[in-house]
This record gives structure tokens, sequence and C-alpha cells, in this order.
């Protein structure tokens, strides 16, 4: 059964280290789906891109978004959900994937960083939440 937020057990599984798949459409009809890092805040589940990769492009305030992840211990454990993008903000983006880069690589801050890059984050929130059980 959908929910409209995400329940314990989704946030739990979202705060591991695991990927998510975030698919969109382009804006000319084809499909874009990426795996990235995650983060939730509140209600909303967080990524964090650099201006002018392809996620910057096409994931933009408004857009509607389908997300999945597995649990990693656990492939038969899954989220997956439909949400509406509703903030990109560079406040508190460096900081944000520098978090991320922790979480992830044990590291404090994130090691791909490139000269003049900036970040934003993209919070998605969802609309409808599968839960599959483990």
């Amino acid at each position: 059964m959908a929910q409209s937020t995400l329940n314990e057990s989704a946030r739990a599984l979202l705060a591991q280290p695991v990927f998510i798949h975030v698919a969109v459409v382009r804006s000319d009809g084809t499909p874009h789906l990426t795996p990235v890092w995650v983060d939730t805040e509140g209600d909303n589940v967080v990524i964090n891109t650099a201006l002018g990769r392809s996620k910057a492009r096409n994931i933009t305030q408004g857009t509607v978004v389908a997300i999945s992840a597995l649990d990693p211990k656990n492939p038969y454990q899954a989220i997956a959900f439909q949400g509406t993008v509703v903030e990109v903000t560079e406040e508190g983006a460096d900081s944000h994937i520098d978090f991320l880069a922790k979480k992830y690589l044990g590291l404090d801050t994130y090691p791909n960083r490139q000269p003049g890059e900036k970040r934003i984050k993209i919070f998605m929130h969802p609309n409808k939440v599968w839960m599959q059980p483990a």
C-alpha cells in the first residue's frame, strides 16, 4: 500500500549509505535515470549535484521524479516513490556534499570538487511512497 510520507523504515534505509536511482523525463521526452547519494531533511529526500551536470539541467523545481533504492544487505527490501522537486538551492550545498562524503566515503570533505564548481541541493517531496518489507 502506498503512503504519502516516508515512514521510519524508509528513513532508516535512506540513512544508510545506499544509492538511490532518480528518474525524470527530459524536455525532449526521453528518460533520464541517475544513481546518486541521498539524505533526508524533514519529509524531503535530498540529493546534491554540481551546476552544469545533466542532473542539474534535468531536475529543476517542479520536476516530477521517481526514485528507487534497495537495501544492500537485503535487495528484497526496497523503497520507491513518486514525488516533486520542491526546492533547488546553492545554500548549504557545499557543506551538504561534505556530509555526504562522510556518509559514503568516510572522508571529511568531498574529494572530487572541481575549481569553480557550484553545488546545489535538490529537495524532493514524496507524494506516494512504496516500501517493500524485508
